[in-house]
């Protein structure tokens, strides 16, 4: 038998308002993956600098949170394996329309992201935060094929 007409509006409804919440977090993820992957490419995979010290800790100090933007005022120190899994924490827990602070919190970010001493810019946020669009439009898109919206 078919669904009412209200029916049918309530399950569309249902799924369109998950499909909010579910483009807001996954976009938010793909723009951690990509900034950590833009980061590895810039500073990590590029000719060896006499400026840095590749140690993987800058990469690793990426942090993210829903009170504050994360400082930038962690000394040196040995990386975390899986750092990105306190992201997906607080990515998963935020509710619609809420607010994730994404950065790094090594003291020395912002010298590779803007260069300092003659270092070459390493500007892996910037570049990243520019894709944000396309990045939700491509999650709305694929999440209408996933959902049939």
């Amino acid at each position: 038998m078919a669904q009412s007409f209200s029916a049918t509006v309530e399950e569309w409804t249902r799924k369109a308002e998950g499909a909010v919440e579910a483009i807001f977090k996954e976009s938010v993820q793909e723009l951690v993956e990509q900034a950590d992957a833009l980061l590895t490419q810039m500073v990590y995979e590029a000719p060896p600098s006499p400026n840095y010290n590749r140690t993987g800790f800058l990469r690793a100090s990426i942090t993210a949170s829903n009170m504050s933007m994360p400082l930038a005022n962690r000394p040196q120190g040995v990386p975390q394996a899986d750092y990105l899994a306190e992201i997906e924490v607080v990515i998963a827990g935020t509710d619609l329309g809420g607010t994730i602070y994404i950065g790094w919190t090594a003291e020395y970010a912002g010298y590779v992201h803007y260069g300092a001493n003659g270092a070459v810019p390493k500007p892996w946020v910037d570049l990243v935060a520019q894709r944000w669009e396309t990045i939700v439009f491509d999650k709305t898109q694929e999440l209408r094929t996933r959902l049939g919206l």
